[in-house]
């Protein structure tokens, strides 16, 4: 897996995969750029995520399943089977505009996975319900940590369906925010966010990896709704 230019964050996949490679290689852009929450991790988990999903469905293997045959990590098995449990993986009736997807990540040394169902009508994507697990090490706050997930979770719905800047030959033609579509109210689906709190264990970064998931987990439960990929 080779990522240029948006950078080397979050490059290293969470599987076990006994025959890989993975790279960064700079490159130069002719618009100006900046930092993203969770900077390239964000990208590269999308990704990774999104290749799994279709290896899953090429190979007729559930997508939970495959992820756990590849995962060796005890405390991120955990985190992706305590959210399969209690979103009800497997329970949801799919296709005809209904979809289900999962997504999971060891980033910042946090163990995370995010289930999601969406509903599709033409164009028109609404994610009805969302479940997610974090196993950050120790939570010292842990209000505020549910609160740094839950957000960092919506934050990403924008960019995954909707926030995107709009150019011209010359210049950024979206100049206002009006025209800059984000996350509303009435978008914020039932979440059913948890942790797994580990005092004996040093606490991990929480600030930015949990946005890590959601592009993935919606565009497996696209995949799942309408049976198109959305890369």
């Amino acid at each position: 897996f080779a990522n240029y230019n948006s950078g080397a964050a979050g490059l290293a996949p969470q599987y076990d995969i006994p025959h890989q490679w993975v790279g960064h290689s700079r490159a130069t852009a002719e618009v100006r750029q900046g930092s993203y929450r969770s900077l390239a991790a964000v990208a590269n988990n999308f990704a990774l995520e999104s290749h799994m999903d279709e290896w899953a469905a090429a190979l007729q293997i559930d997508p939970v399943a495959f992820r756990l045959r590849h995962i060796t990590d005890a405390r991120l098995r955990q985190v992706v089977e305590q959210t399969a449990a209690r979103f009800g993986w497997g329970e949801t009736p799919v296709g005809q505009g209904r979809g289900v997807g999962i997504s999971c990540n060891l980033e910042k040394d946090a163990r995370l996975a995010l289930c999601v169902e969406v509903a599709v009508q033409g164009t028109d994507v609404r994610v009805v319900r969302m479940a997610a697990t974090g196993d950050f090490g120790a939570a010292l706050n842990p209000d505020a940590l549910l609160n740094q997930m839950t957000g960092a979770i919506i934050q990403g719905m924008g960019g995954a369906l909707w926030e995107h800047v709009d150019f011209d030959t010359t210049a950024q033609t979206t100049r206002r925010l009006s025209r800059y579509r984000l996350p509303r109210f009435r978008d914020v689906p039932a979440m059913d966010v948890q942790l797994i709190d580990r005092r004996d264990v040093d606490a991990a970064g929480a600030g930015e990896s949990p946005i890590t998931l959601t592009a993935p987990a919606l565009a497996a439960a696209l995949f799942s709704a309408t049976g198109r990929r959305r890369r």
